[in-house]
């Protein structure tokens, strides 16, 4: 009897479960989208935290370690984490005192509807490249585990992730999240005592961290473009800005941005201390994002090896409901909604789950051909995003810019990384991009403003 398969599927079940019974409660679109703006400082908090900590959160940063040492690991925990507590500190009041929906729906108050529907469009991808991704990890860690093909594995996680976010929106969102938030800490901790509680196991943290120093060479340029990825393109991410945007308060949004933020930055530690343990323990692995896996195999007894696999899927799960919550929030309130303005709010919330099906199918055909996860996320960070951190931030804390600017910089940030990504190849795609995006925001800026700046205060 495959004792991990049966610890899955009453996982599973419990979150479906959730889905059914939250979805009673919502009525209104601000019940589907954000949770009735009602959430106070744990669930905020836990939602924040645990949509963030992804399966790469977890493999990723444990594979980067044990390969490349501290220097492979800016980008998570400690560049995902700058962002959560800079939203916290800039963003977070600001964002709630507006009452926006989406954080397209700011750059409909400051620039123009065009924009906002643009802004909507480059976002989307994001999404659904993250979504893709995080269906792929849970396929394959369901295919790892039981005798079922990827091709099915994938395509059970798909329909668990499309039930319960269809059904229960954000609330049940933030009701599982916390859930599995909770797990995720409690799984790691374990395989981290019996880890870090090996002779010298300091020692070899010691040792991995300076051998690979010694050989990292790498610029300040390439430094700063590992960076600005996380930072730069998650910290206007709807998935984030959602939990914000959900809080009760604008203190409550803000207090649970600086603690998630906290929280990440002590979790993630856990993956990259064993990933620079596991390095001198089990040298020579030929895929390093299998370290983490391969010491919970070493260390846990079966029972705790069940609780470890919950754990790894609870922080797949948390991250690909809130994916299709941002895709259905982008799609339907920014493009699709405003076609047809005079429809009920029963009618809206029928959309937006319609949208999430959608996208969750959809994304499942991506994450079947994809090769693997990581460069899923890696793009998901990147694509779109300089011209809508340059215009979102500007357009907070400047007067600069109009409707022809905030499109000028959104198109051209958007075409930009992806020639020099993409096919010219160009070590600093990004950064590129971002300075790109600025000159063309300021060098159009100064046409006459079709909506004011009066309009964010």
């Amino acid at each position: 009897m495959n004792f991990v398969l049966i610890g899955i599927a009453a996982f599973i079940l419990i979150q479906m479960a959730i889905g059914f019974i939250v979805s009673r409660l919502i009525k209104t679109e601000d019940d589907y989208l954000l949770a009735g703006r009602r959430l106070g400082v744990p669930l905020a908090t836990f939602s924040i935290f645990a949509t963030w900590f992804g399966a790469e959160s977890c493999i990723g940063s444990a594979g980067a370690a044990y390969d490349e040492g501290l220097g492979g690991v800016s980008s998570d925990p400690f560049g995902y984490a700058l962002c959560i507590f800079i939203v916290g500190v800039l963003f977070a009041t600001k964002f709630w005192n507006m009452k926006l929906t989406t954080i397209a729906d700011f750059v409909r108050l400051r620039y123009s509807r065009k924009a906002e529907r643009l802004c909507a469009v480059l976002m989307i991808p994001s999404s659904f490249f993250w979504t893709a991704a995080q269906i792929r990890a849970f396929g394959t860690i369901l295919s790892s585990t039981t005798e079922i093909t990827l091709a099915l594995a994938i395509g059970v996680a798909t329909g668990v992730v499309i039930v319960y976010t269809a059904f229960g929106g954000m609330l049940a969102d933030v009701i599982t999240d916390f859930i599995q938030g909770c797990i995720i800490i409690v799984g790691l901790v374990l395989l981290f005592i019996p880890v870090i509680s090996e002779p010298n196991s300091f020692d070899h943290i010691s040792k991995t961290i300076s051998l690979h120093t010694q050989h990292n060479s790498s610029s300040l340029l390439t430094t700063a473009e590992h960076w600005l990825i996380p930072i730069c393109g998650s910290i206007f991410a709807q998935e984030l800005i959602s939990r914000v945007l959900s809080s009760r308060s604008g203190n409550v949004a803000r207090t649970s941005s600086l603690i998630a933020s906290g929280m990440y930055v002590l979790v993630g530690m856990i993956p990259l201390s064993i990933g620079l343990i596991g390095a001198r323990l089990i040298p020579g692995i030929d895929n390093s994002e299998q370290i983490l896996p391969a010491m919970a195999h070493q260390y846990l007894s079966p029972e705790m090896y069940i609780l470890f696999s919950g754990a790894i899927i609870s922080s797949i799960l948390s991250t690909v409901d809130s994916t299709l919550l941002a895709i259905s929030g982008l799609t339907s309130h920014n493009i699709l909604l405003p076609l047809k303005p005079t429809i009920t709010e029963t009618q809206k919330v029928k959309i937006e789950r319609s949208v999430v099906v959608i996208g969750g199918l959809s994304a499942s055909l991506l994450a079947f051909y994809a090769d693997g996860v990581y460069q899923l996320v890696k793009d998901a960070s990147s694509f779109g995003s300089a011209g809508i951190f340059i215009i979102i931030f500007f357009g907070m804390y400047t007067k600069a810019g109009n409707e022809r600017s905030a499109i000028a910089a959104l198109l051209g940030g958007a075409l930009w990384w992806i020639v020099a990504y993409y096919i010219v190849e160009f070590e600093y795609s990004y950064i590129s991009s971002l300075l790109f995006s600025s000159l063309l925001f300021y060098t159009t800026h100064f046409y006459k403003s079709k909506v004011s700046v009066d309009n964010i205060k």
